[in-house]
């Protein structure tokens, strides 16, 4: 009985908090309008505290419907408050919006610790019916509405809002047929006048705006994560008219812009991301979509231009922590984190290397790339993104695709020395023999000790070797094209020698039927040093030994163009003519075009290789063969006089490499 005296007996002690809240909400409103320094935001913070303090002086005293008013004002002020203050959600202060409910039921004699949220506002709103606690428990509902946004509980909202409607005696919610009902529900609530002698650091009416726009915002979103376009579309649209920031406008219209790029609209996306750019430029996302959008269209300058744009502006701006307005703090899903997330540097600088190199830029490309390795080697580690949204491959590859653009620039020497960074690197990472059977899934319902790790590993291991493996490919044929045969040769034959390590073993599955992505790209690499291996014996005459590196990549690869181009040369250089030209008839009818080959379904990185292995004396041979298939009639094939090359070709499983 003593601590109630202090709130109804001594009136000053209400005037004097009532006084401290109107102090505190028009500074609080009078420094948030002064910008957003680190001064202003240390203010801002103190000002929440200090709203804080005030609420724990009052509920020091028990409930009383006199101060309550005043109370559940306070309350509203310092959840809004510390929402502006540390860019926290208000589900945060959720605990206080059920204090401040209990403490309204105290001071009408009943209680509700045991009751649900939910139970809780619908025992308050059928119950309480004190005219002065009208428009403090309506702004309070808009607060619980904001938390339940934030935790995309949009049916409790909607709940929420026909109970508040019912309370006040407007009967149930009536929407036309096909009428979004929570919208409808929170366009149509009547917000009670702000009385003066409470006043807030933000308007009811604003609030009110604020869950609108969130609430279509929100919904757009949701059907957005579900791929209902259209519907999304419309719903993002409307929130785009809504009472917007212009940092929050600028969002909704990457949104939409990403929206009809999924609808199949390149062009309306780009109306939309461009628009986002014009409402603030600092929407970068947008930007960076824009280059996607342009990607798709296959209009390389404009994509280029919007890239180099982008990283411009974040040399000059890197994205870091900003303060979020109240929209986007409600408006927390996956997909907006997703369709906003911030490229990093050496990402763009990467999309920019691997855009130049893919469209023919090679200059460009190094440059780019060259770029990139110092980001990635000098700049802090946060520049490198470890979630799967990433634009950056593994980082191998990226040294691997610059020795790539490098070679394909004349940079020889400098290719060698990128290449052997990742051969280096992943030395100590490959096992000296790894046995993969050719099934390795992972399974769909794995079940305890399962093993998952240790296939993971081995995957692992695959892409190391691979990478290992092709960075002695690249210097392969970078010391062939600066004509060091002998080197050449080494390279080659390391590469092959690293491909001996694995070994696949299957329920007789052969080495070309659906095999793994890593062991495809394994037989790629492979294939290819065969054939640079040839060339290069080619050079120095030893004609044998490159037959039978020629042989060995058909067998890996049957029926690959260079493969089987370069075995003619092979056996015409070898005086075996009519096994020449039977073979040359053979691959002029069946076999595809070299070029079309080249870089299809392989990383960006053996693309080079690639092109090199192509067989460059298709017209001379092909001339030759011509006048002696004028003269003689080819014979049936017949390469038993290669006694050495007999186990390798009857055998259709053989293992990944031997011939190191």
């Amino acid at each position: 009985m003593k601590r109630r005296r202090g709130a109804e007996s001594e009136p000053g002690c209400l005037k004097a908090w009532a006084d401290r809240n109107r102090e505190l909400a028009e500074s609080w409103r009078a420094t948030r309008c002064s910008g957003q320094s680190r001064a202003v935001v240390r203010e801002v913070r103190r000002h929440q505290g200090t709203f804080r303090e005030l609420l724990l002086e009052m509920w020091r005293l028990p409930a009383a419907l006199p101060t309550l008013p005043l109370e559940l004002t306070v309350l509203y002020n310092s959840l809004l408050s510390s929402v502006g203050a540390t860019d926290s959600a208000i589900r945060r202060e959720a605990e206080g919006i059920r204090m401040g409910l209990l403490r309204v039921l105290e001071s009408c004699g009943s209680g509700g610790q045991d009751l649900s949220t939910e139970e809780l506002w619908q025992k308050v709103l059928q119950e309480v019916t004190a005219e002065e606690l009208r428009g403090p428990l309506h702004r309070l509902c808009a607060l619980q509405a904001g938390w339940w946004l934030g935790d995309r509980r949009l049916g409790s909202i909607t709940s929420l809002f026909c109970l508040l409607r019912q309370a006040e005696g407007t009967g149930r919610a009536h929407c036309s047929q096909g009428e979004n009902k929570l919208l409808y529900l929170l366009k149509s609530w009547q917000v009670p006048p702000e009385e003066a002698s409470l006043p807030l650091v933000q308007s009811a009416e604003d609030l009110k705006e604020t869950l609108c726009t969130s609430a279509v915002f929100l919904q757009g979103l949701l059907e957005l994560e579900a791929e209902n376009f259209p519907t999304a579309f419309s719903l993002l649209k409307e929130a785009a008219g809504g009472f917007c920031s212009k940092r929050l406008l600028a969002q909704i219209y990457t949104c939409l812009g990403c929206c009809a790029q999924r609808m199949g609209k390149p062009q309306t996306a780009l109306q939309h991301l461009k628009r986002a750019l014009q409402v603030d430029f600092q929407c970068l996302p947008a930007l960076s979509h824009a280059a996607a959008v342009y990607h798709e269209l296959k209009e390389t300058d404009a994509e280029l231009q919007a890239l180099a744009l982008l990283y411009e502006a974040l040399e000059k701006n890197p994205p870091g922590a900003t303060s979020l307005t109240q929209t986007e703090l409600l408006v927390c899903t996956p997909v907006l984190a997703s369709l906003l997330r911030h490229r990093h540097p050496s990402e763009v600088k990467y999309l920019l290397a691997q855009r130049c190199l893919q469209d023919g830029r090679v200059a460009d490309a190094v440059e780019h790339y060259l770029d990139v390795l110092t980001l990635l080697q000098e700049g802090p580690q946060q520049q490198v993104p470890l979630d799967g949204s990433s634009a950056l491959p593994r980082i191998p590859e990226v040294f691997l695709e610059a020795a790539s653009a490098l070679e394909q620039a004349g940079r020889h020497q400098d290719a060698i020395t990128v290449c052997e960074e990742v051969i280096s690197r992943t030395t100590d990472l490959i096992p000296r023999m790894l046995l993969v059977e050719q099934e390795l899934e992972l399974p769909e319902c794995p079940s305890p000790g399962a093993g998952l790790a240790g296939l993971s590993q081995k995957k692992e291991s695959l892409r190391c070797l691979a990478w290992r493996a092709a960075g002695y490919l690249h210097q392969g044929w970078a010391w062939a094209v600066l004509g060091e045969s002998k080197e050449a040769i080494t390279q080659f034959s390391r590469c092959l020698g690293d491909l001996l390590r694995v070994q696949l073993c299957g329920s007789g599955v052969g080495l070309t039927e659906n095999p793994l992505p890593e062991v495809e790209v394994l037989q790629k690499i492979r294939l290819l040093s065969l054939i640079g291996r040839g060339t290069q014996f080619l050079e120095l005459g030893k004609h044998k030994e490159a037959l039978l590196d020629f042989q060995h990549g058909l067998q890996i690869s049957p029926g690959d163009p260079a493969a089987a181009s370069y075995l003619v040369l092979a056996l015409w250089k070898l005086d075996r003519k009519q096994e020449a030209a039977a073979h040359w008839l053979k691959i002029s009818q069946s076999s595809p075009r070299e070029d079309e080959q080249v870089g299809r379904s392989f990383p960006l990185y053996l693309v080079s290789c690639l092109q090199q292995a192509l067989f460059p004396h298709r017209e001379s041979l092909a001339s030759r063969l011509q006048d002696y298939l004028g003269h003689h009639r080819p014979g049936p094939l017949n390469l038993s006089r290669d006694t050495s090359l007999s186990p390798l070709l009857q055998s259709p499983h053989a293992p990944l490499a031997r011939e190191a």
